[in-house]
């Protein structure tokens, strides 16, 4: 596999008290603790086993004096710290993931990564099937977008291949705050897409074709056949599920 840099999102928004955290008891939540560790070394671990470029770039949390880290800006949203650190020097291609994913694991990561590239595509987003999620875990409660073809759940898993995949989190930065409201998302990328969404005329590739286009790149989905690669931890019914997951994986 070819130098793949690594960024990890791991801010706060500001003035907002995180439920988790104050679940918790700690101020972030890469400090969340599962099993007796900070949730933040799940995604180190698996990173690490994968392989990929290090030190890890890390934004909204301090690297410390930990030597797989190193500190990227953080901005005022997921997008725009995506944005800053690219322009700060981190290197394409770049993976993108976040502090949260405590169940990622190296399988993930390869999968992701490989079909990103083998794609060609300028920028490429990790989902799951809602037909792979909900007969693994019924329980779990997700956000999906209802495609012609398929409902989809985010892995938290983004690849920027080069400078053109650049202009896709440029539109993310303008379009983040909707992304539990797919039909409000889809209206924002054109009329026509919104219409076809919202009579469920709308497919998959088709949503990435038409939102490529719009901003000049090649866009691509990348399905990930694994149910926990939609799990992250955003709230107590999550860790609750996270850590009992994690501790059958233990076992």
């Amino acid at each position: 596999m070819p130098d793949v840099s690594v960024l990890i999102l791991a801010g706060q928004r500001e003035g907002v008290v995180d439920p988790l955290c104050a679940h918790a008891g700690v101020s972030h939540k890469a400090d969340v603790p599962i099993h007796g560790q900070k949730m933040l070394q799940y995604v180190l671990c698996a990173l690490e086993m994968a392989s990929l470029k290090q030190p890890f770039h890390i934004s909204g949390y301090s690297a410390g004096d930990d030597i797989r880290l190193t500190q990227a800006p953080n901005g005022a949203g997921p997008a725009d710290s995506v944005s800053l650190a690219l322009a700060s020097g981190v290197e394409l291609p770049c993976l993108v993931t976040t502090c949260d994913h405590a169940l990622l694991t190296p399988e993930m990561i390869n999968y992701f990564v490989q079909a990103a590239q083998e794609s060609g595509a300028d920028f490429c987003v990790g989902l799951a099937s809602r037909a792979v999620i909900s007969p693994r875990y019924p329980e779990t409660k997700r956000t999906y977008l209802k495609f012609s073809d398929m409902a989809v759940s985010g892995c938290n898993l983004f690849y920027v291949a080069n400078d053109k995949g650049c202009a896709a989190i440029e539109f993310w930065k303008d379009a983040q705050h909707l992304r539990k409201q797919p039909l409000k998302l889809a209206r924002k990328i054109g009329f026509g897409v919104g219409l076809r969404y919202a009579l469920g005329r709308l497919s998959l590739q088709g949503a990435f074709d038409y939102a490529g286009r719009r901003i000049g790149i090649k866009a691509t989905p990348i399905l990930i056949p694994i149910a926990e690669a939609a799990i992250d931890v955003d709230k107590p019914s999550d860790l609750e599920l996270v850590e009992t997951i994690l501790k059958a994986r233990q076992s």
